[in-house]
């Protein structure tokens, strides 16, 4: 088949043709000899000087063929196979970006720490101000033009294909001078003309991702900030920070994907300041993905799925909710997904944020580092103070969740605080089974010198107006879960299940109105630490015997 004919086709069988055109183009690279665009709006960025050599910093040549294809009222820019070296690519309306077979879009190094240029000359787009909201949100939410992909006001877009887009020349975040990821430098991410996420989006609408696989995506493989009808599909992450960051976003989907986020959290909703006002995360679908922090940085993406060898690590990855939390969260759905190696999802509101309408289901969790469940409301109030309220954290229901060999020494925790309520928790069909209470060190508290303390004396801090983080508050009296400060509760069918002997009971409620138990399974013992609970009922159930108190102060069923 003729390179023009090839080019004749139609978008719609574009994707099934795309490695033969990749392949015939090949051989053109730098002879000027490439057509304009087909009437299909087709257009190769080979044809507008860019090399895919590896070597030579193909931005400009980019930037130029985005322009052009935004000029012509938007088309397809090919990108054949090869490995385009770049700075800062800018994202423009009604440009499909298509990344083929073989296809590689290479970070440029950053400059080096006390450097002004990196690669070749070559810097970043600056970080541009965003004063005075900085305060309220960390260093890389407040920031999108330093990033490989930036897009700011811009709509009816996409990245699609097969390729791969490596950040090997972007930071990976802030505060960790002289940490070593694999064989990469460092890079200070606040540092003029350095690079810091692999793709950044604000204020945009209509986007689609779709199909490539991004390596050592920065602090954010995608940091997308007031992006709405939003679609993440069949992407494979393998990054040393966070996998998508889904701030201040509506109608977003989130299907299909592998995020494996050794260091950081694998797919966040959050609801930052970084706009400048509080806009809420709104009708998100997270379904069918597979998020872990087990793999070694680059195995995921090579497929050799080598694991990090025994001994401490970070091993993060996580869904989660915050911590991010100004204008809140809305129809929320998790599910059908598969959690491992890793932390496992929490829902997190913590500067003042509705978080309501939560569905979780259909979640399978192996080799939790912590605890499976974090549900945590509080008053950190990291905004500006005139738009402090109390936030909520309600209507949340859980179901069909599997969770296996999880750590013990931290239970599951569902906490508010005195004077702002969780409130309508369900949970249904749940196992729950994990290691059991371990009894010579305080492993995952950085000090495995001091003997695990007596059980029956832990005291479980409130941290109030603090980062919510489940281990901050250390080992908890019970195995199953820790309940403080909520208000309609209903648990049904929910088993758990040590593997070993673990003398804490299941349950501990503490300040809790209105618990409904029932079909719960656990190890014969008291399962049921009571401490200023009222309208608890308890049925049907192996774990204690039918109960139904008005009010206990302290005790044990």
């Amino acid at each position: 088949m003729q390179r023009r004919d090839v080019l004749k086709l139609s978008p719609l069988v574009l994707a099934s043709t795309i490695g033969y055109v990749a392949s015939a183009e090949q051989p053109h690279i730098g002879h000027g000899s490439l057509k304009e665009p087909t009437k299909q709006g087709v257009f190769n960025v080979l044809a507008y000087g860019a090399m895919g050599d590896g070597k030579t910093v193909d931005t400009p040549a980019i930037n130029k063929a985005i322009q052009v294809v935004y000029d012509n009222g938007g088309g397809t820019l090919l990108f054949p196979a090869g490995t385009y070296l770049c700075f800062t690519i800018h994202l423009l309306s009604n440009v499909d970006i298509y990344l083929s077979q073989g296809c590689t879009i290479l970070a440029a190094a950053s400059p080096l720490p006390n450097e002004t240029t990196g690669y070749n000359g070559g810097t970043y787009d600056a970080a541009e101000p965003n004063d005075p909201w900085i305060p309220y949100q960390d260093y890389g939410h407040n920031h999108w033009k330093n990033s490989l992909f930036y897009g700011e006001n811009i709509h009816n877009f996409s990245i699609t294909g097969p390729g791969l887009i490596w950040g090997k020349g972007l930071s990976h975040g802030s505060g960790h001078v002289g940490e070593i990821r694999g064989d990469y430098p460092y890079y200070k991410a606040e540092q003029p003309g350095v690079g810091n996420k692999a793709i950044a989006l604000k204020n945009c609408h209509n986007v689609l991702l779709r199909d490539f696989s991004v390596l050592k995506g920065g602090h954010f493989a995608l940091l997308a900030t007031g992006v709405d009808n939003l679609t993440l599909d069949n992407l494979l992450i393998d990054t040393d920070r966070d996998g998508f960051d889904i701030d201040c976003c509506r109608n977003v989907r989130v299907s299909n994907c592998t995020v494996n986020s050794p260091w950081d959290d694998a797919i966040c909703p959050k609801s930052s300041y970084a706009l400048g006002y509080a806009r809420s995360t709104d009708n998100v679908t997270i379904a069918n993905c597979f998020v872990t922090g087990t793999y070694v940085l680059g195995s995921v993406v090579d497929g050799t799925w080598k694991k990090w060898p025994d001994g401490p690590h970070a091993r993060n990855g996580r869904i989660k909710c915050g911590t991010e939390s100004n204008g809140g969260f809305r129809n929320i759905t998790i599910t059908n997904c598969v959690i491992e190696g890793c932390k496992g999802i929490s829902l997190e509101t913590s500067d003042g944020a509705l978080l309501e309408d939560i569905a979780i289901s259909n979640i399978t969790m192996r080799d939790i580092i912590d605890a499976p469940l974090f549900l945590r409301l509080n008053r950190r109030n990291r905004n500006p103070k005139e738009t402090l309220r109390p936030g909520t954290l309600r209507r949340v229901a859980i179901s069909n969740v599997t969770s296996n060999n999880s750590l013990a020494s931290t239970s599951s925790i569902m906490s508010g605080i005195p004077e702002n309520l969780i409130e309508d928790v369900k949970m249904s069909n749940c196992y729950f089974g994990h290691k059991g209470l371990p009894t010579d060190a305080l492993t995952g508290w950085g000090d495995t010198s001091k003997p695990m303390p007596d059980w029956k004396t832990l005291q479980v801090p409130e941290i109030e107006d603090a980062y919510p983080e489940l281990l901050r508050f250390g080992p908890t009296p019970c195995n199953g879960f820790f309940v403080r400060h909520l208000k309609n509760l209903e648990m049904s069918h929910v088993e758990i299940a040590p593997s070993n002997a673990d003398p804490r009971p299941a349950f501990w409620l503490e300040d809790v109105r209105r618990a409904d138990f029932f079909a719960i399974t656990a190890p014969v013992q008291p399962n049921f630490s009571l401490h200023n609970v009222s309208d608890l009922r308890i049925l049907w159930s192996r774990a204690a015997k039918d109960t139904n108190l008005a009010q206990s102060a302290n005790e044990t069923i």
